[in-house]
């Protein structure tokens, strides 16, 4: 793609990564193939090419951000299948970043808008405050039908029927392996998580202590930023980003960490990303320990286990096999325990959740919902697992079929409980 900014804008390092990434579009379209939204709406506006063209635009201009173009960049969903797509490597999750900063700066969004995003960066990533916002929505759930705008009742609807106690496995400690001591790796207990659903941090401890982790909560560790940062908020995600710096690396100078382990993709898919977006050692250092928990459980060998009679439907959540490209490590591991491994049509897809967009975005979200929703059950499995709590959600409000994390499964297979939500 030609583009035309002045030597004078080319000396901004931002707007020099832009130009980069924006030149190696070469407008084939292989991205419309797989984008969510597209596909919904047919628009090629929300297309990556499309958003491209917006963003390249409003970029080379100066000029601030329009209604037109926040409102096709809004409804992004920052899947990245346009980046597994991609035969000329388009760094899309870069530019798209970018843009959102730069609207954050430029463009002044109705009161009503602002008020949402600011709740959701204020609530979201603080479990305290999140608890008490679900069980504000359990309150208020009977009365949906009465609000009038969509993504208040997007918000209702999001609370679980039983919100779990708090789990003090969550609180900063350590705990001791319960085999010959292999690795000593740090867990990141994500925020909604927390609030959600606890069972998935608990079964990843119990999992990795069997199989020789000294497993670390660090002190000062907090919401990984993705929230924000997706939000185009930057001080906020950058002041999550560098607390969990802090945090990370104080374990590393201490006693020493072999992994930073994540068992909520949308998280992982950031961490890894710390070292371009805070640009130091100590944030290259953070990224380059960073694993999935499906990686490292490759990594330790987990023993294989007896057939389990039981058909898993595998979704793939988005963070993970776009944004950190693990596709086959989750189901390799679900066979080699003892399970029967399905996966849906279009696995490639969103289901619609992608962080607050379920939220901020409810009906072109619930389209994309219903669509993989279908698929799942089309396979009739007797489980369907995922790696990413918000893909849980947003797939278990859908569906009768429980649904719980890839980690939990794994856990059950090599002697720990069965999950709760399996009954």
């Amino acid at each position: 793609m030609q583009t035309h900014f002045t030597d004078l804008q080319l000396q901004d390092p931002k707007l020099a990564e832009a130009n980069k990434i924006l030149r190696s579009c070469v407008h084939c379209g292989f991205c419309t193939a797989t984008c969510p939204t597209y596909q919904v709406l047919g628009d090629e506006l929300d297309s990556p090419r499309g958003r491209i063209y917006l963003i390249k635009e409003m970029l080379e201009t100066g000029r601030p951000a329009d209604a037109r173009t926040v409102k096709h960049l809004d409804r992004c969903l920052s899947c990245l299948a346009c980046t597994t797509t991609c035969p000329s490597g388009v760094d899309y999750m870069h530019l798209i970043d970018q843009a959102r900063v730069y609207i954050e700066k430029t463009y002044k969004r109705p009161l009503s808008d602002r008020a949402l995003r600011w709740l959701l960066a204020k609530v979201i990533p603080n479990p305290t405050r999140f608890r008490l916002a679900l069980f504000a929505a359990k309150l208020g759930r009977p009365f949906a039908r009465l609000i009038p705008d969509a993504r208040l009742r997007a918000m209702l609807a999001m609370a679980p029927k039983t919100i779990p106690p708090v789990s003090r496995n969550d609180d900063p400690q350590s705990f001791a392996p319960s085999a010959p001591q292999r690795m000593r790796v740090a867990l990141m207990t994500g925020c909604a998580q927390k609030a959600l659903n606890t069972d998935v941090n608990d079964a990843t401890i119990r999992l990795l202590r069997r199989l020789g982790c000294e497993v670390v909560i660090p002190r000062g560790m907090g919401c990984c930023g993705a929230l924000t940062h997706h939000m185009g908020r930057e001080a906020e995600s950058h002041a999550s980003a560098r607390a969990n710096i802090a945090a990370f690396i104080a374990e590393t100078r201490g006693a020493g960490l072999d992994a930073i382990v994540i068992n909520t993709s949308g998280c992982g898919t950031t961490v890894k990303d710390y070292g371009h977006m805070i640009g130091t050692p100590d944030a290259a250092e953070v990224s380059a320990l960073t694993l999935d928990i499906s990686e490292l459980l490759q990594r330790l060998a987990l023993p294989e286990g007896a057939p389990k009679g039981l058909i898993v439907a595998y979704h793939a959540a988005c963070s993970l096999q776009h944004g950190q490209q693990i596709k086959t490590a989750p189901k390799d591991l679900l066979k080699r325990v003892g399970f029967t491994v399905v996966e849906p049509a279009d696995s490639h897809l969103c289901c619609g959740s992608a962080g607050t967009y379920n939220l901020l975005q409810p009906e072109i979200s619930a389209q994309l919902r219903t669509r993989k929703v279908q698929t799942l059950e089309a396979k009739r499995p007797d489980i369907i697992a995922a790696g990413n709590i918000g893909c849980m959600m947003q797939i278990g409000a859908a569906t009768a079929i429980p649904i719980v994390h890839t980690v939990e499964l794994l856990d059950w297979a090599t002697g720990g409980p069965k999950p709760r939500a399996l009954g």
